[in-house]
């Protein structure tokens, strides 16, 4: 190996392998924050000196958030019209209504049971093809002119549908004139029950009173949970909206390639990938990474002031929170404690608590603003646009809203947690799941071996 590469290359496989502990020690000792992964050079090495090395490492920025305790904001006022609750108990009769077979031709609002297979060009396309498919006519489920084709058929009859796709549907069938061979099985119609006491016995409630009663306060409460969200997320905004610090461009980066990973995989679990929904959504991933990086921006910034906030106001999440949330987890996915715990990393979970404490304590000091009145004062630096949150930002920043975190933690093992914590390259960027790379290896194996090129294959081998 020494004919071939040289002697350097047992040098730099030692560098590679003494360096993880060696930064982390270093990193204790300048008392730093690292948010990105270390830049590294090696000054000299030798056998008998040793080796001395200069790392560089953007670090987690010292920031100030304006005006706090107190922030004003709109909230909404909801009340419940009697249309309203009208309209609910006319759905909430529809929900139980019974389907019946009838005789004749079908019409607009009847439920057809249908076999179809279309073609483009007189041939078969992928998924275009459904059995004893139940459509409601006049529904819009299919796509325009189908359902309007199918009114005036009876029951035992096959026939043909001529339609136009949307210009705006898939790109393999846009615009394209497609025929769809139809059977019809049966004809059913909906048959609602009566409004009337027994309808809401059924029901459990006394009567009609009670079940006009019951419905009224369910949509106000689910309207009031709705303006609670909605409250907390304008609260959000302005906090993103006070954040005052020199932020390293690592943390905006490394936040929208955790968003964009994130998002990929959602689609993936729909069968489809970045381009082809981009192609749906009639965008491009200029657009979409620059949306991605908006959103990026302002979870950065939220979650750099929610840990200041949490170190100004002496916020601390104490083990009885961390057993009791184990406790709610093993209780919602039906599973015993320490089971939760072997899949769920303890200081994810103590992170994702701090940050529920500090959004609370936000949201309890606020005062809330009737839309339309000013607040008496303005505060500190002119609002922002911060960009809005999508899923992906609430689930990231915005657990307090709602308890869904837990699904995405449940895929971080608790080891991987471990081998984050010996990765101070990139530990405290932004917010991680454990499942990300462990650190000492990517800062072990790709800085200092950059010097020599046969050092470097064999970290890339190793990785």
């Amino acid at each position: 190996i020494e004919k071939m590469y040289g002697a350097d290359v047992f040098t730099y496989d030692a560098i590679n392998e003494l360096f993880p502990a060696a930064y982390e020690e270093a990193v204790k000792v300048a008392g730093i924050e690292p948010v990105g992964r270390p830049e590294v050079s090696v000054d000299s090495a030798s056998e008998a000196e040793g080796a001395t090395l200069t790392v560089k490492v953007a670090v987690k920025p010292e920031i100030k958030v304006g005006n706090y305790n107190g922030l004003t904001v709109e909230k909404t006022v909801h009340t419940v019209t009697d249309e309203a609750v009208d309209a609910e108990l006319k759905r909430v009769q529809e929900r139980n209504a019974r389907e019946l077979t009838r005789e004749g031709a079908a019409e607009n609002g009847d439920i057809v049971d249908i076999d179809f297979e279309g073609f483009v060009d007189g041939k078969a396309f992928e998924g275009g093809k459904g059995s004893n498919y139940e459509l409601e006519l006049g529904s819009g489920q299919f796509i325009p002119g189908f359902e309007d084709q199918v009114i005036g058929h009876n029951a035992g009859e096959s026939f043909d549908v001529n339609v136009k796709f949307p210009e705006e549907y898939t790109p393999e069938l846009a615009g394209k004139d497609a025929t769809f061979k139809v059977t019809l099985h049966e004809i059913k119609v909906k048959e609602l029950p009566e409004l009337d006491d027994e309808f809401a016995k059924d029901l459990d409630y006394d009567n009609v009173d009670e079940l006009k009663k019951g419905v009224e306060a369910d949509m106000l409460e689910h309207r009031q949970s709705d303006v609670e969200k909605e409250f907390e997320a304008k609260l959000m905004e302005e906090l993103v909206a006070n954040v005052e610090a020199e932020i390293p461009e690592v943390m905006f980066d490394t936040q929208k390639e955790e968003n964009i990973n994130n998002f990929a995989q959602r689609l993936a679990q729909q069968g489809i990938d970045v381009d082809t929904y981009l192609s749906y959504m009639g965008t491009d991933k200029e657009a979409f990474e620059s949306s991605m990086r908006e959103q990026a921006v302002s979870q950065v910034k939220l979650g750099l002031a929610l840990d200041k906030i949490a170190e100004d106001e002496k916020i601390e999440v104490s083990a009885e929170d961390i057993e009791e949330e184990f406790k709610k987890l093993a209780e919602m996915y039906g599973m015993e404690v320490e089971k939760i715990k072997s899949l769920i990393a303890e200081d994810l979970l103590k992170a994702d608590l701090l940050k529920e404490k500090v959004v609370k304590f936000v949201v309890d000091n606020a005062k809330a603003l009737k839309p339309g009145k000013k607040a008496a004062a303005k505060k500190a630096p002119a609002k922002k646009a911060a960009a809005k949150k999508t899923d992906d930002a609430e689930a990231a920043e915005k657990k307090p809203a709602a308890k869904k975190a837990p699904a995405k933690k449940a895929a971080a093992k608790k080891d991987e947690g471990e081998a984050e914590k010996k990765a101070p390259a990139k530990k405290p960027a932004a917010k991680k799941t454990a499942a990300k790379k462990a650190d000492d290896a990517e800062a072990a194996e790709k800085k200092p071996a950059a010097k020599k090129a046969p050092a470097k294959k064999k970290a890339e081998d190793a990785e």
